[in-house]
């Protein structure tokens, strides 16, 4: 199990503190220093069920430099919005936690926990 952070999110320290006290198994990518690439963000979003607006932090100040909010959200634009995360990792939406074949943005107890349950053997 991975988790992408910025440590100086609330939410990320309240997963993280959920992974912990549940014992889970994971690592941390700090995804500000260490960045996913347009690939990586095409691989989570399909483990997601999402589109790239989706993930998108559209109060944040890069967003509105680029003018995000008048962006089309049509498949044929994804790939615009794929690289603009790419390029400005503050625009992704955290925490996001990938577990197997499944993955969530983990803001909620209740979302950090459906994780949890995917990233179990059956019977555990």
């Amino acid at each position: 199990m991975e988790i992408w952070v910025n440590p100086a999110c609330s939410k990320c320290r309240s997963a993280l503190s959920l992974l912990d006290a549940e014992g889970a198994e994971y690592t941390v990518r700090r995804y500000l220093e260490d960045p996913p690439t347009a690939a990586e963000l095409e691989q989570v979003l399909a483990r997601l069920g999402l589109q790239p607006w989706d993930i998108t932090r559209m109060g944040e100040d890069q967003a509105r430099q680029l003018g995000m909010a008048d962006w089309p959200r049509e498949p044929a634009d994804r790939g615009r919005w794929i690289d603009a995360l790419a390029a400005h990792p503050v625009l992704i939406q955290r925490p996001i936690i990938t577990a197997e074949d499944h993955a969530v943005v983990g803001r909620s107890a209740d979302a950090v926990r459906s994780v949890l349950g995917a990233a179990r053997p059956p019977g555990e």
